[in-house]
This record gives structure tokens, sequence and C-alpha cells, in this order.
């Protein structure tokens, strides 16, 4: 019986979710054609967070004291579902932008609004060159006040645990000093799972952590940095699986 009314309250959601993203969607690529995006955050702001509420997911924020919502910084968060970019930018109280793999940025609209959006596309196959254009394009980014958010992982959980971060991300944050905020997204492997379908209404809190000064930090240091952020934002998510695990299906 709860099955039956998971699938059917999921299939609702996800019909009006997709009318709602087609729509809203639309107009806001419109705008931001002609209107600059940094001008332009509120009315995103407000579609990404009726997103989660058409989907059924209840959302809480919890700041650490540590943290300061008005300094540029490197966000550095759990790699979950197609939810995440949505989460995030509820989230995070400030102007901010992701890292886009290049190839996305050649999909028809979907990659031109990527680039008028202000991403950071990351080459496919890695390169000397390519990796040290992505890292200029991040740091004039960050220069003008733009955070970044990253997945460190660089895919999405299965099983809904913290995979092991890549190394990269951390080397940028050490290379120019910039302050890495740890994400924790609590919940939301709970609410939907990468590679099912169903919807569960489920509460999602985000919790951002304090930040982390990287001007004292040595590039020996890095790894160390990485293991020490995967440990912040791994905590709460495995607190959670522990209290609220998800049944295989």
């Amino acid at each position: 019986m709860k099955n039956a009314y998971l699938t059917v309250r999921s299939a609702i959601l996800w019909a009006i979710s997709g009318m709602h993203f087609a729509v809203v969607g639309t107009i806001l690529i419109l705008l931001g054609a002609i209107v600059d995006p940094r001008k332009n955050d509120w009315p995103q702001r407000a579609f990404f967070r009726n997103i989660l509420r058409i989907a059924g997911a209840r959302f809480e924020v919890r700041c650490a004291a540590g943290f300061d919502p008005t300094r540029t910084s490197i966000f550095i968060c759990n790699h979950v579902n197609l939810f995440d970019p949505f989460v995030i930018y509820s989230a995070i109280p400030q102007f901010l932008r992701g890292f886009e793999l290049e190839s996305h940025f050649k999909v028809p609209v979907y990659g031109w609004m990527m680039g008028r959006f202000g991403n950071i596309p990351v080459p496919d196959a890695p390169s000397r060159e390519g990796l040290e254009i992505m890292t200029q394009r991040a740091k004039a980014a960050l220069d003008s006040g733009v955070s970044l958010v990253a997945f460190a992982e660089g895919s999405r959980t299965r099983d809904g645990h913290v995979q092991p971060f890549k190394k990269g991300i951390f080397n940028l944050a050490q290379r120019f000093g910039i302050p890495i905020v740890p994400v924790s997204l609590v919940g939301s492997y709970q609410f939907f799972r990468t590679g099912h379908w169903l919807l569960h209404p489920e509460k999602i809190t985000v919790y951002l952590h304090d930040a982390i000064d990287t001007t004292q930090i040595a590039r020996a240091e890095v790894d160390a940095l990485r293991q020490r952020v995967q440990d912040i934002v791994s905590a709460p998510v495995e607190e959670s699986l522990k209290e609220n695990p998800v049944q295989k299906s």
C-alpha cells in the first residue's frame, strides 16, 4: 500500500515539477538574455526553492558560527542527486556559480545558459593548458566576488555515503588563498536516490560549516586539507544514514 501511494504521489509531483520547470525556466532564460544574471539573482532563487517545494521536500539550513555569508568562498559539498543545484542555490545566501564539464556547454540552449550565467567549464579530457584556462576563469570569478561551489566527489553517490574527494579543487583554493566552506547535504539521499524515480516525503537539511582559512596552508598540506574537509562534510551525512537508513529496492 505504501509503495502504491509513493508511486502515485511521485508521478503527480514529477508532472507538476516538470511543468513548473518548463514554464518558469523558459522565462528566466529569456530574462537572463537581456539582464545581467547578477542583477537577476532573486527570481532564480525563488524558482529553485519552488522546485523543492513542489517536489515535496521539506527544507532547512543550519549555519555554523564560523560561516560568514558575506565572504567570497569556495563551497565544497557532497553530491547526491539532480536536485543538488536547487538545494545549494536555495541554501547559500550569496551569489555563486559552479563548475560544469566543458562538453555540457556545447548542448543547445543549455550550454549557452551555463555560459551566460557564469559557470566554469571543466575540461572533459584534462590537459595542462585546459586546466590552466579553467583555473584562470575560476580566479577571475572569485576576484569579482563570485563564490564557487564544487562537488569534490566528481559523481553522485549510489549508496548515500560520501565518496572520496578529489584533490583538484583543494589545490585551487590553496593556490589563491580562498576560504573553503564545507557543506553537508543531509536527507537528500532519503528524499531522492539517483537511479530511482520515487520522491519520498523527507526533510533536506543543509549544513554550512565553519569556513576554513587556506592562506596559511602549504602545498604539501593540501591532501590533509582534502581529508579534513571530507570528514567534516561526511559526519552529519553518516549520522543521518544511521538514524534514517534507506531500504534497498
